[in-house]
């Protein structure tokens, strides 16, 4: 192996997903730092790779990072591993990079998996122009909304549902994705508007948030009458969904207007 640092991409959840090159370069480097060595001596036991590793997460990185760059500097190689996926994306790794390019350093990049990049192509939605926003922080979800084009976001299965409901107060007229368990088994991506989504059943495993572009001008009051003239002859509980779906809007709203006949506001 040539002396450097080695970003390397590992599965999200199907191991079938390792790259022949990912392999041979843990089974050739001196050294591997990976987030956590007992995640890892997972992946090592199936793949056969008995090289020696050091921990190296977000917690240690700081004591743990000069001492990799010194032996980076006397020729050694040494690859960088998080849990699973790319390193560096919402896991640790940008900081060794950092300083492996500080200390002119080669580094090179063995490409794997990245759960945000997958959910976006699994939702549908416009791939264009989109921003990855790490975990979900609800404190700069209004910033947020200010990003008109994709969003991406990653989220932990216990807090999901209150993402949901929080998109459905700020966001109610962007399609949402709540994809999970990317690879694996059970993978699936459930779709809709935040407020139509706000009771379903509790998603579970690995969840990646995808939003939708904002729509390009949000309907009139006159627009949404009309709508509401059209879907009049329905039960107010279908019309509102039929409201809801066609102007963009939550479930919730659309009852409101509907309620309040012809959509004017007070």
């Amino acid at each position: 192996m040539q002396s450097g640092l080695y970003i390397v991409g590992t599965p999200i959840g199907n191991l079938s997903d390792m790259s022949p090159r990912a392999i041979d370069v843990l089974r050739n480097v001196d050294l591997i730092a990976a987030e956590d060595t007992r995640v890892f001596a997972k992946l090592a036991t199936h793949f056969d790779i008995k090289t020696p590793r050091v921990s190296c997460h977000e917690h240690n990185e700081r004591d743990v990072i000069p001492d990799l760059i010194e032996k980076l500097q006397a020729g050694v190689s040494i690859a960088a591993v998080s849990d699973a996926g790319m390193p560096g994306i919402s896991d640790p790794g940008f900081r060794i990079v950092r300083a492996a390019r500080d200390a002119n350093i080669p580094v090179y990049v063995v490409p794997g998996p990245v759960a945000a990049i997958s959910a976006l192509v699994l939702s549908g939605f416009p791939t264009d122009r989109f921003t990855f926003c790490g975990f979900f922080d609800e404190k700069k979800l209004r910033d947020d909304n200010k990003i008109r084009h994709t969003i991406i976001y990653y989220e932990s299965p216990n807090r999901v549902m209150a993402t949901i409901a929080a998109l459905a107060r700020v966001m109610p007229e962007r399609q949402i994705a709540i994809v999970r368990e990317i690879t694996k088994i059970h993978e699936q991506a459930i779709i809709g508007y935040p407020a139509d989504l706000m009771h379903i059943e509790p998603p579970r495993g690995e969840i990646v948030i995808v939003v939708a572009p904002a729509p390009e001008h949000k309907m009139s009051d006159a627009e949404i009458s009309e709508i509401i003239n059209d879907v009049v002859g329905n039960s107010t509980k279908s019309a509102a969904a039929d409201l809801a779906r066609r102007a963009g809007i939550s479930k919730k709203e659309a009852y409101r207007r509907m309620l309040n006949k012809g959509g004017a506001d007070d």
